[in-house]
């Protein structure tokens, strides 16, 4: 299908509408505010192009979600748990012309609205699929290691290494409390949940590549499952 969509283009054709999934909140001294969102968009630029047999749709990124665990540190901006899930709802409910829709998500924060989401689009007899990258490390959990490197290998431009600092390296089980009640701010004092300082383009694309895979299987599985 052609990047520059008209609405013939969409006539006699069902495809699935794909929605990359991000934020806009700080990620420590070293990486932008919308890391989120430019991972999950190159996510889905990948994916996309490797699902060349599946008839996809893609739109602009969500840069707006739940980032309130952020609100401690300038420059966050965060539209709540209930908007981000009446979002998602209200798109599903506006791509009835489509085949379903896949929800590529970058931010971890959005997951228990994504969850909200996934069960009143379901109740209503929508297909919708959500996705969201994973990580074997709890101590590497917001802008460390694993998001620093993915960037690098991105946007390298977009990434200074020079203010990367190692922030806090405790296991997110050991202060998920203190960071569901008090915010990131209350855990860690530059915003980091990780360590940065090695990172590099490499290990990003390794990264990115495992990432790829994980979300292609993903897609086709669903796919299958509605034939």
């Amino acid at each position: 299908m052609p990047d520059a969509w008209t609405i013939t283009d969409l006539v006699d054709v069902r495809p699935i509408v794909v929605v990359p999934i991000g934020s806009w909140e700080q990620h420590g001294p070293h990486l932008p505010f919308d890391t989120d969102s430019v991972i999950a968009t190159e996510l889905v630029r990948r994916a996309t192009e490797s699902l060349s047999d599946v008839r996809t749709f893609v739109v602009p990124p969500i840069n707006f979600s739940a980032s309130g665990e952020h609100a401690g540190f300038p420059g966050t901006i965060s539209v709540g748990g209930d908007t981000t899930t009446r979002t998602l709802v209200e798109l599903a409910r506006s791509c009835d012309w489509a085949d379903g829709i896949v929800f590529v998500n970058g931010h971890g924060g959005n997951a228990r609205a994504m969850r909200s989401a996934m069960d009143v689009i379901a109740a209503e007899g929508r297909r919708a699929v959500s996705w969201s990258p994973t990580t074997t490390d709890p101590t590497d959990t917001h802008a460390g290691h694993v998001e620093t490197s993915v960037m690098l290998a991105i946007d390298p431009a977009r990434v200074r290494m020079d203010r990367a600092r190692v922030g806090t390296t405790t296991p997110l089980s050991d202060i998920i409390g203190d960071l569901r009640d008090h915010g990131v701010r209350a855990v860690s004092d530059n915003g980091v949940l990780g360590d940065p300082t090695r990172a590099n383009a490499e290990d990003g694309r390794s990264i990115l590549e495992a990432w790829t895979t994980s979300l292609v299987d993903a897609i086709r599985t669903w796919v299958r499952g509605a034939r």
